[in-house]
């Protein structure tokens, strides 16, 4: 098949490598892609939000399948104009999308469908926010409402810094039209994890289950990030648990927007909280009473988690994304390696906060078994030796390692990252600590 696969991070690496391991052989474009996605794809000049400028490439180009990555473009309505041209593309329209570009949306339709969560109200006036935060207790999470780069999530632990966030999105415009309206939510206990269900409007099919890393230090520490390494499977998610979560949180969701005349195509991303007495004995069950609760939900492959799950899979890929797309998913599309995978985010000095750009990336190719460095945020630029790889983003690379058992997987992606540096890079060295100390 044509494939073009629309981003250009980690997530859009790791589909166009995963895409590229398929027996069949694809020709794959990637836009904008990375210095990454050019080893296994073409890169083409198209910005992913550029959505007159995809449209035409597509026009010309007649690809089998779009594959759409980031949220932004759906957001913005590229499903919808690929549709309008008839080119099969994995992702929900517009309206679908609103599931993640609109977390008072989200709230709406999982209250509708019954889907277990927290409380949660919604505020344009920042008094009125504050005078409701005694009723939440603390530490309480005060959300923006649209898409804010992954930063527009506060857990606060003091009312301080509950009315400071009020005050920083309502107040201070920080995070512009996406913080003007902003929500008030529970703080559900328990551990996170991840489930992404590849959705055909009708049915769903979960993949396996992964554990992001949002905090940027060790333990968990420090401000939320875009993700500093997740791991697949995750031991929270027992086997008894997969079905329960689709059939009270994944397939309710998908038959309430059908109610409302949107059907779902593409990944639909449950970030979940679990909450029973191996993940946090004395934490109290959010309203619902149950021991699974939504925190949030997306509407694309999660990133770093697509990096540790998508490795997992076998069989072929693009089969299973463009049943999907054609509304014809079938549980045996996805084929799931009995293995583990561990990803480890290499990030610039700074993250998530100012950062420099164009430093040198070394070691990349020093491969090691059973390990792939997919990269996130790097450009590539002619040098006197051919070719050098330099940092364009936060998140620079994004590491991954396979084995046996979660030990053998994290322990594989750490002795990769030994091999790689540039100036002030940094990593967290206990990605996967929670499914350790669950023994």
């Amino acid at each position: 098949m044509k494939i073009l696969v629309v981003g250009s991070g980690g997530r859009e690496h790791a589909i166009a490598w995963r895409l590229a391991q398929d027996e069949e052989g694809h020709e794959l474009y990637c836009a904008p892609g990375n210095a990454g996605t050019a080893e296994v794809a073409t890169n083409v000049d198209i910005k992913a939000d550029d959505i007159p400028g995809i449209a035409a490439w597509a026009t010309v180009n007649h690809p089998d399948l779009v594959v759409v990555g980031p949220e932004a473009p759906l957001v913005k309505g590229l499903v919808d104009a690929l549709a309008g041209i008839r080119v099969p593309t994995f992702g929900p329209v517009a309206a679908g999308a609103r599931m993640e570009g609109s977390k008072r949306f989200a709230k709406e339709i999982m209250d509708a469908a019954g889907v277990p969560t927290g409380k949660a109200e919604v505020f344009t006036d920042a008094a009125a926010a504050k005078a409701a935060l005694p009723a939440f207790g603390l530490p309480v999470v005060i959300k923006a409402d649209g898409l804010a780069a992954g930063k527009g999530v506060i857990v606060a632990e003091t009312t301080d810094q509950a009315e400071a966030a009020i005050d920083d999105m309502l107040v201070g415009n920080k995070f512009g039209a996406a913080g003007a309206e902003v929500l008030i939510e529970e703080f559900l206990h328990g551990e996170e994890c991840s489930i992404l269900a590849l959705v055909d409007g009708n049915d769903a099919v979960l993949l396996p289950s992964s554990q992001d890393h949002k905090r940027i230090f060790d333990g968990d520490k420090g401000p939320n990030t875009g993700g500093m390494g997740a791991y697949s499977p995750a031991p929270v998610v027992t086997a008894d648990k997969l079905p329960m979560i689709k059939e009270k949180i994944i397939m309710p969701v998908v038959r309430e927007l059908k109610k409302r005349g949107i059907t779902y195509r593409g990944v639909l991303y449950a970030g979940l909280m679990v909450n029973d007495e191996n993940a946090n004995p004395h934490g109290p069950l959010a309203k619902s009473g149950s021991t699974v609760n939504v925190v949030e939900f997306n509407a694309r492959f999660g990133d770093p988690e697509t990096e540790a799950v998508l490795p997992r899979l076998g069989g072929s890929f693009a089969t299973a994304l463009l049943h999907a797309a054609q509304g014809c998913l079938k549980p045996e599309d996805v084929v799931v390696k009995d293995e583990a995978a561990a990803t480890v985010i290499v990030a610039s000095g700074g993250y998530p906060g100012d950062y420099e750009k164009g430093k040198e990336i070394s070691g990349l190719a020093d491969a090691k078994p059973d390990t792939i460095v997919f990269h996130c945020g790097t450009k590539r630029v002619p040098s006197d030796d051919g070719i050098e790889i330099l940092t364009s983003g936060g998140r620079v690379l994004s590491v991954t390692g396979l084995g046996s058992n979660l030990r053998e997987a994290v322990d594989r992606a750490y002795a990769r990252i030994a091999g790689i540096s540039f100036g002030g890079m940094f990593y967290r060295k206990d990605i996967a600590h929670r499914a350790f100390e669950r023994g």
